[in-house]
């Protein structure tokens, strides 16, 4: 039997007794969920500005960057998953801004961050898809930590398994709405627990595969935009087989197709399309050199040009 807060991983031999969804400090309750969440968007800001100062960009570009990129994500997390689970909001309308219970979706915050990135750099005077290839890097970390955040709160898995990650959770610990009939036939007599995917597991090792890729993938790319092709195609895959696991999918109407599995497939072809095009046409138009190259290049001649005038 397990108790309400453990979590187990039987085949691979780890269990984790008491594993709690938050802790006090002075009186105040504070989630995991919260601080796993908000270290993912330090993080990711952190290595997005960097990479950016590395390129020599403005200083702080990307903090500057941070507050709106924050507000607006949340904002079409929430529009996303409202909009496909509208059949229950429809008629909960005082629930519509509530998400302490969950209710956000990353790929609302995907195109909430591009839309804002795209409105950023105009008002900053900065190539949009340079900075989207530096962004993607830092949203690709707050993607690996925010699915441990699902993790300590139970949620976001899979069907029932019995593969060598099969995760086991208490029932009383899980969404009773996550109890599949599939679930629930495995659940037999002195069994208090589900047998399921780790479905949030499996993509953030599969984000930080991704997220290596492109790092080193970063110095070599033909075209400014290419990196966060990279992403978009890469994680479009990744969600793609990930989704097709999990268990709270949010469907396209009553058709019984996963929005974020067709998407990311959408993606993942539109990603190859588009580099390809895009390759395509610089070749046949002699752009041999990465324009950000050339551009480097006369940042670093101007700045001489200065230091000799002083």
């Amino acid at each position: 039997m397990m108790d309400k807060w453990d979590i187990a991983f039987p085949h691979l031999g780890i269990y984790l007794e008491h594993f709690p969804k938050s802790f006090t400090v002075f009186g105040f309750t504070i989630a995991l969920y919260g601080v796993i969440i908000a270290l993912g968007v330090l993080l990711g800001f952190t290595l997005a500005n960097h990479v950016a100062n590395k390129q020599g960009l403005p200083k702080d570009l990307l903090w500057d960057f941070a507050v709106p990129a924050i507000i607006f994500s949340v904002l079409g997390a929430r529009i996303y998953y409202v909009v496909f689970s509208w059949d229950y909001y429809k008629n909960h309308l005082n629930e519509l801004l509530n998400i302490r219970q969950g209710g956000i979706a990353i790929y609302g915050a995907v195109i909430g961050g591009f839309l804002t990135l795209f409105i950023f750099c105009k008002i900053r005077k900065q190539n949009f898809f340079q900075i989207s290839d530096i962004a993607v890097l830092g949203l690709l970390v707050g993607q690996i930590m925010g699915r441990w955040g699902n993790f300590t709160n139970r949620e976001v898995f899979g069907h029932y398994t019995d593969s060598l990650f099969a995760m086991q959770l208490p029932i009383e610990a899980v969404r009773s709405a996550d109890i599949t009939p599939d679930i629930a036939a495995h659940i037999t007599d002195g069994i208090n627990y589900i047998q399921v995917h780790p479905t949030f597991l499996y993509e953030s090792v599969l984000n930080l595969l991704l997220l290596i890729v492109l790092l080193l993938y970063t110095k070599h790319k033909k075209f400014n935009g290419e990196v966060a092709l990279g992403y978009l195609g890469g994680y479009g895959i990744i969600r793609f087989f990930v989704e097709g696991i999990r268990i709270d999918q949010l469907k396209i109407g009553s058709t019984g197709i996963a929005v974020s599995q067709l998407l990311g497939m959408v993606l993942f072809i539109a990603a190859i399309l588009t580099d390809v095009i895009v390759r395509i046409y610089r070749r046949k138009k002699g752009l041999q050199e990465f324009p950000q190259k050339a551009e480097n290049v006369q940042n670093k001649v101007e700045n001489d040009e200065k230091q000799d005038e002083k």
